[in-house]
């Protein structure tokens, strides 16, 4: 069974950069590199998850529009682990941010960590 921990999030200033981290556990680096893996966020006012990044097997990586040029997707596959930098941050991104594992259909989840930017 995949978990999934997040870290990373915390209060910044308008302008500022987060690192996001999310981790991997109960499955080896192999498996990990099979993975599509996703950085969703939700808002406080909770209209559901909104996708902002992803990055496939292959290493591809799309973003939502509003965060293309500021945010970047990494992974490690040795590690299990998967990164967002997120760069010249708004308050319109402050969110509670998912990171998931997806294959064949299913799709694990962490926790979330939470993202909050001042003005």
């Amino acid at each position: 069974q995949v978990q999934l921990v997040e870290s990373g999030g915390g209060l910044v200033q308008t302008g500022g950069s987060l690192r996001l981290s999310c981790s991997a556990s109960g499955i080896v680096s192999e498996t990990f590199a099979t993975y599509d893996m996703k950085w969703y966020r939700q808002r406080a006012t909770g209209n559901g998850r909104e996708l902002v990044a992803l990055i496939d097997s292959s290493g591809r990586s799309n973003y939502l529009g509003a965060v293309k040029g500021r945010f970047t997707i990494s992974r490690d596959n040795a590690n299990n682990r998967v990164y967002l930098q997120m760069n010249s941050l708004n308050p319109e991104d402050s969110s509670v941010y998912y990171c998931s594992a997806e294959r064949n259909g299913g799709r694990h989840w962490g926790q979330g960590t939470q993202v909050t930017v001042s003005s």
